[in-house]
């Protein structure tokens, strides 16, 4: 594409994406007191049957999941310091190679790249806002790259507001390139924070 879109606003971009963790957020704590009040609201109107009191380890669960989801899932932070660090470059063409359910987000496996230039890094993206949706607006074009591919960072989707963490896919691939990156590379990914691994599924036992 000779004439990329015009930039995003990345305050715009950040206030999108901390909108929809919020309703997310928000949804999941009324759902959690909704289960909460089922048992007292069926004692109160004298259902003293057994499967109202299982409204109160389902809401536990969704508090569980709620903390692991914000604790693992949301990058709004990190996308925010990248930003800040890397400049905005367009990447021309957008190919998801598949998708994983994962506890901390549906994590894509993307390739950003130039058309006509090959090679480009696998990457690991997952939604910065926790939400486990594919933009489809992506499938249309490219879009904008904030970062280092050897380290990671942030991918916005132009038309959508919507932005995704990335890092490299598998990151000991390029273990070497990292190490070789020279002090102003490494400099720029540590104060970016995506100097270390981040995208890091967490240790749950969930009982079958």
């Amino acid at each position: 594409m000779d004439n990329p879109p015009v930039a995003p606003d990345i305050a715009q971009v950040l206030k999108h994406n901390r909108t929809l963790l919020y309703r997310h957020t928000a949804a999941r704590l009324a759902l959690a007191a909704g289960l909460f009040a089922v048992p007292f609201a069926a004692h109160t109107v004298g259902y003293d049957a057994a499967l109202p009191a299982y409204g109160i380890p389902a809401a536990f669960f969704v508090l569980i999941f709620l903390a692991l989801r914000l604790r693992h899932g949301s990058r709004l932070k990190v996308c925010g310091q990248v930003l800040r660090t890397y400049p905005l470059e367009y990447r021309t063409r957008v190919s998801k190679k598949g998708s994983e359910w994962k506890y901390l987000g549906t994590v894509h496996t993307v390739r950003l790249s130039l058309r006509g230039q090959h090679g480009a890094p696998s990457l690991r993206a997952v939604n910065a806002s926790t939400v486990r949706g594919w933009p489809e607006e992506a499938e249309e074009g490219g879009a904008w790259f904030a970062g280092d591919p050897a380290f990671g960072g942030v991918m916005i989707v132009p038309g959508s507001n919507a932005m995704l963490f990335v890092q490299p896919a598998p990151w000991e691939k390029y273990e070497e390139e990292r190490a070789q990156a020279g002090p102003q590379r490494t400099f720029l990914a540590e104060q970016a924070g995506i100097s270390r691994l981040l995208e890091k599924e967490p240790n749950v036992m969930v009982a079958g």
